[in-house]
């Protein structure tokens, strides 16, 4: 079955449509209204081999705050959805990025619990529109609204390579987690069912 989903979120902040194909071939065509973070999401969706939409409209007069985490949320949430009952997949996944002097690892199960440790050595108080602050806080928002576990660092001297290295990590590992598993018929856990407690 088709692995899609979309997500609508609105609210007096922000307004945000996603559609997301977990069997894509990398397209995205991605418009927050923040140019680094459409291309954190573009590269994103690139190295996963998923194709997405995003389109956010957010009071980005007030701040880039709530278009950054209501889009991750959704973006999150559609993932989750994709995955539906999380059958016949390899469930973990991890990776190593470089970028120039940055590396980023990546480690990820896709299982249904959501957790997220994440820790970007980031310099400077923002990357073009985007608040630093802001990209740990997306990418747990994202694990978050998933249902995934993500152990996600990211190192090096240049903000904008580590936090590219970051999503490009997460990408890749995602890639593979959510990979179909041609030897596995049912749920990838031992309670035989997906959910918070999956193990």
């Amino acid at each position: 079955m088709p692995r899609k989903a979309t997500c609508r979120r609105s609210t007096k902040e922000t307004r945000v449509s996603v559609m997301l194909d977990l069997d894509g071939s990398g397209d995205a065509a991605v418009r927050t209204g923040i140019g680094f973070f459409d291309h954190l999401l573009t590269s994103f969706a690139h190295h996963a081999l998923f194709d997405l939409t995003v389109t956010t409209e957010g009071d980005v007069e007030v701040d880039d705050h709530h278009t950054v985490e209501d889009t991750a949320l959704c973006v999150g949430e559609a993932l989750g959805a994709a995955l539906g009952d999380r059958t016949g997949i390899h469930r973990f996944g991890d990776a190593r990025v470089p970028m120039d002097e940055a590396i980023a690892v990546a480690t990820v199960d896709v299982g249904g619990r959501p957790y997220s440790v994440t820790d970007l050595e980031l310099a400077n108080p923002a990357i073009g529109a985007l608040t630093a602050q802001n990209i740990p806080h997306a990418l747990e928002a994202f694990a978050r609204s998933a249902g995934i576990t993500m152990h996600l660092t990211a190192t090096g001297r240049n903000d904008h390579h580590v936090a590219e290295a970051a999503f490009k990590a997460l990408a890749r590992a995602l890639r593979a987690a959510v990979s179909p598993d041609p030897r596995r018929s049912g749920v990838p856990s031992t309670k035989g069912i997906p959910s918070p407690e999956a193990s």
